[in-house]
C-alpha cells in the first residue's frame, strides 16, 4: 500500500513513518510541505494520505477542500496536536465534502491505532488509475 505521511514537524514524520513501515510492506512518502504534498497526490494518488492539519502553507482544512474538489479517491487519516474540538470540525468537514476519512486522531498517535486504520485502508476498493485531478469513468469511493 502507498502511504502519504504529511507533516511539518520532521521528528513526528519520522516516528509515523518508522511505524508505518513496522507494520507491513507498505511504501512510505514523507512530506513537510502541503503544496508539495499536493503536487505528490496529483502525481501519486496513493492508498492513504496521513496528515496533520496544523501545517504552514494550505492548512490541513484548506487540502482535504482541496483533495475532495480534485476528487481524491484514497483514505484519509487526521491527525492534530490542536484542541479536540477542532479535530471534530476537520472530521465532519472532511466527511461532508466526500473524502474517504478514516480517522481523526489525537497526537500521538498509538501504534495500535495506527494498525488498525492501515488495515482499514488495505481493505477499501479503489477504483483503478484514480487519483487526485484524475476524471475516473464512475464516482469515486466514499467510505463505509
Amino acid at each position: 500500500m502507498r502511504v502519504l505521511l504529511l507533516d511539518d514537524d520532521v521528528f513526528m514524520l519520522e516516528l509515523l513513518a518508522d511505524m508505518v513501515t513496522s507494520l507491513g510492506q507498505h511504501t512510505v512518502t514523507c512530506e513537510t510541505s502541503s503544496l508539495r504534498a499536493l503536487e505528490l497526490l496529483r502525481a501519486n494518488g496513493p492508498d492513504l494520505l496521513i496528515c496533520d492539519l496544523g501545517l504552514p502553507e494550505l492548512d490541513g482544512i484548506e487540502l482535504l477542500r482541496m483533495l475532495a474538489e480534485q476528487g481524491f479517491d484514497g483514505a484519509v487519516v487526521l491527525l492534530s496536536g490542536l484542541d479536540v474540538g477542532v479535530l471534530r470540525a476537520a472530521e465532519r468537514l472532511a466527511r461532508a465534502q466526500g473524502l474517504a476519512l478514516l480517522g481523526a486522531c489525537a497526537k500521538p498517535l498509538a501504534r495500535e491505532r495506527l494498525a488498525a486504520l492501515l488495515a482499514q485502508a488495505a481493505a477499501r476498493p479503489r477504483h483503478a488509475g484514480v487519483g487526485v485531478g484524475t476524471t475516473p469513468g464512475m464516482a469515486p469511493g466514499v467510505a463505509p
